[in-house]
């Protein structure tokens, strides 16, 4: 119990002005309730004036008639106050969110003037000034890479590449700039080609010699 008792109450987050604007909201729906109320009565008495006019009584009704005129006086000074009370609340509104405006304008100018103070004119300078040495030293170092290297030294250099990928340092020979001489051929000899035997041939001279034998006989 002790500790509900001692404990510290949180700060309202509502200002004054969100009270103001409360209390305006509440002034101006009374005054629309007693605008609608008063609407609906004179609606009546306007209804009850015909009548009273069809029971031939004018008089009453003339007197119900200036009642009705005094109460729509009443009306239209009602309908101003609401303009009044609501444009009111617009203008707090408004100035609420000017307040907020001002207030972010302020904290981004306390940051800006803190970053300011942490980095100086002179220190912008200097790193500018050694950004631009790294740029150059780097356009030097792309030139260099690029076109002043000859075929010879780029042959080196993936030479030296390809011996470090390997674990090795070895030296490669030189590749010879100059053409090989051509050595002269001599033309191979033609071989003939060996003549086509009909099928049959190859028994013929046999049987030839076989019948001059028996002619002999």
């Amino acid at each position: 119990m002790g500790n509900v008792f001692g404990r510290k109450s949180r700060p309202s987050r509502v200002t004054e002005q969100d009270r103001a604007i409360l209390q305006l909201k509440q002034q101006r729906d009374k005054l629309k309730h007693y605008q609608k109320r008063v609407t609906l009565q004179l609606e009546k008495e306007r209804s009850l004036a015909k009548q009273l006019l069809k029971d031939g009584k004018k008089e009453k009704a003339l007197v119900l008639l200036k009642k009705k005129r005094y109460q729509d006086q009443l009306l239209d000074k009602t309908e101003n106050q609401i303009s009044n009370l609501e444009r009111m609340v617009q203008d707090i509104e408004f100035v609420q969110i000017e307040m907020k405006v001002i207030e972010g304008l302020k904290v981004g100018n306390d940051c800006l003037k803190s970053m300011h103070e942490a980095m100086s004119l002179e220190d912008v300078e200097r790193i500018m000034d050694e950004t631009q040495d790294a740029i150059e030293y780097q356009r030097q170092i792309d030139e260099l890479l690029s076109g002043s290297l000859t075929q010879e030294d780029e042959d080196a250099v993936l030479s030296e590449l390809e011996a470090i990928t390997q674990g090795e340092d070895v030296e490669l020979p030189e590749v010879p700039t100059e053409p090989l001489p051509e050595v002269p051929t001599e033309p191979l000899p033609e071989v003939p080609e060996p003549a086509e035997t009909e099928p049959g041939n190859e028994r013929r001279p046999a049987r030839n010699k076989e019948n001059r034998e028996m002619l002999a006989a």
